[in-house]
């Protein structure tokens, strides 16, 4: 009697293991508009990837895709406006608790943006703000050599470890990051360029991990009824661009990346915002200032390239830099309006009705350090 009792325990046991809660959930966008969303696990058998979704508990629909892996990513459409979407994932007998996130506002939009998540803050401010979508200014990780071993490509450890700090965050949140040279780095840097590449350029795990717009490694998205367009960019240690310290894409009038920003940005029907992880100064100046000609045709750009909260102003355009490791050194902007050595990131608040587009930068002890307030865009044709 007593040997079934325990082969019965050991028969649950087994049970309720083989059933584990799946965890590690997380939310982006792969289309350029909010009308669909894409929900991500990770499990620790493969298996197929079905989300239940819904607008109540008892209305929920499904979607599937059949397709055995670890790493699942299932698309589903957002038809509601100023609703709670309710869900839950499922892989073979894994399975979720039921989570939820906000779906896109009718009036107001709040986004926020964050930049050199490496020592991975506590960011109950930010979560707060109770913001409708997340974007980052790159650096979202340490690196991916220590983690995985020098020259693993494709390991996505590091993206999963930022995914288990902030759980409840990133599954109720939409959440679209820009490529940092840490988010690509597979082996140390060293004193000088060494023989082989210390970045992966391509991003391999950066873009295997996220299901975002576009080639992935540049996005761009928009949310029409507030006149909004995000452009993320893939600039960061340009002065290393032709040796083994390369850590971004081409930038040249010649390049992909420039020519597809000259022509997404032609004729932007209200705000831009641009988003890329190099030192202002140093962007806007490439090309005997061409970039900046070409960020002029948006409202703001912001990197997370300096440790510092930082606002400048040149020709009409406002840069920010943004950072939640920002008590480093501090090498203002020449067009410097607003400087600080504390952690940060910044609120973008959109007014549908009258298309104002506030920007704060916020301490994280939830202290607004800087308002600015940007009309509706009243903006001329473009031509090439």
């Amino acid at each position: 009697m007593k040997s079934l009792v325990f082969f019965t325990c050991i028969h649950l046991f087994t049970s309720m293991v083989a059933a584990a809660e799946i965890e590690r959930i997380w939310l982006t966008h792969k289309t350029n508009q909010p009308n669909k969303i894409v929900v991500n696990w990770l499990t620790n058998e493969p298996g197929d990837s079905v989300v239940m979704y819904g607008i109540s508990p008892e209305t929920m629909e499904r979607a599937q895709v059949n397709e055995s892996t670890k790493l699942h990513h299932v698309e589903i459409p957002l038809n509601h406006r100023d609703r709670i979407y309710h869900y839950s994932v499922q892989t073979g007998n894994q399975r979720s608790a039921a989570a939820k996130f906000k779906a896109y506002p009718t009036e107001i939009l709040r986004v926020a943006i964050i930049a050199d998540w490496q020592s991975q803050p506590d960011l109950s401010s930010l979560i707060k703000d109770d913001v409708h979508l997340l974007l980052t200014a790159g650096d979202n990780i340490n690196n991916l050599w220590q983690k995985c071993g020098p020259g693993k490509r494709n390991c996505i450890t590091p993206y999963v470890n930022l995914i288990d700090a902030y759980p409840e965050l990133f599954r109720s949140t939409p959440f679209m990051p820009i490529l940092g040279n840490h988010d690509r780095q597979i082996h140390p840097r060293g004193s000088k360029p060494p023989a082989h590449a210390v970045y992966d350029v391509d991003a391999t795990a950066f873009c295997r991990f996220f299901e975002l717009p576009d080639e992935e490694w540049k996005w761009h998205f928009e949310i029409p009824e507030f006149g909004v367009r995000f452009i993320g960019l893939d600039f960061n240690h340009i002065s290393d661009f032709g040796n083994n310290w390369q850590t971004c894409h081409a930038f040249g009038r010649d390049s992909q990346q420039y020519q597809w920003y000259q022509s997404i940005t032609k004729n932007v029907p209200g705000h831009l915002v641009t988003l890329y992880n190099e030192r202002n100064a140093s962007i806007r100046n490439q090309l005997q200032g061409e970039w900046h000609q070409l960020f002029q045709r948006g409202t703001i750009c912001v990197t997370g390239f300096g440790h510092f909260a930082e606002r400048a102003e040149l020709d009409g355009l406002t840069y920010y830099n943004t950072s939640l490791s920002g008590k480093g050194k501090q090498y203002s902007d020449p067009h410097s309006k607003f400087l600080a050595g504390k952690d940060s990131y910044l609120l973008l608040t959109c007014d549908r009705s009258s298309g104002e587009m506030k920007v704060e930068i916020k301490s994280l002890g939830n202290e607004v350090l800087d308002r600015q307030s940007f009309a509706k865009p009243v903006r001329k044709q473009t031509t090439p």
